[in-house]
């Protein structure tokens, strides 16, 4: 099946198109990839989107005034519901990880 008979079944035939879409297959091409490590994660949202704020801790020793430096590294904007399948699916990681490796405890939760 061409792109051109795909596109023309998902305009002319939605149960169709869902049939031919189990038989397509996902080429992740991780050519520009990067990779970073993050530490903190913070997450604002609007009606249209979901931000993740990722940075690192750079703050080693606290001191007295208690503020703590982080570094943003990057920022990922999800539509509403990529966000509900990346938390589902995070849900679903983290279930098997704590059924391994016992249960993660977060501080203030």
């Amino acid at each position: 099946m061409t792109a051109n008979t795909a596109e023309i079944i998902d305009k002319s035939h939605p149960k169709e198109a869902t049939d031919a879409s189990v038989l397509s297959a996902v080429n992740w091409d991780d050519s520009k990839m990067a990779t970073h490590f993050a530490n903190v994660v913070n997450i604002q949202s609007t009606l249209e989107q979901v931000d993740l704020f990722f940075g690192t801790n750079q703050t080693w020793n606290v001191p007295s005034d208690r503020r703590v430096q982080v570094e943003l590294n990057n920022r990922i904007i999800l539509s509403p519901h990529a966000a509900k399948r990346l938390w589902l699916a995070l849900g679903g990681v983290l279930e098997g990880y704590e059924t391994r490796h016992g249960e993660l405890r977060v501080e203030g939760r």
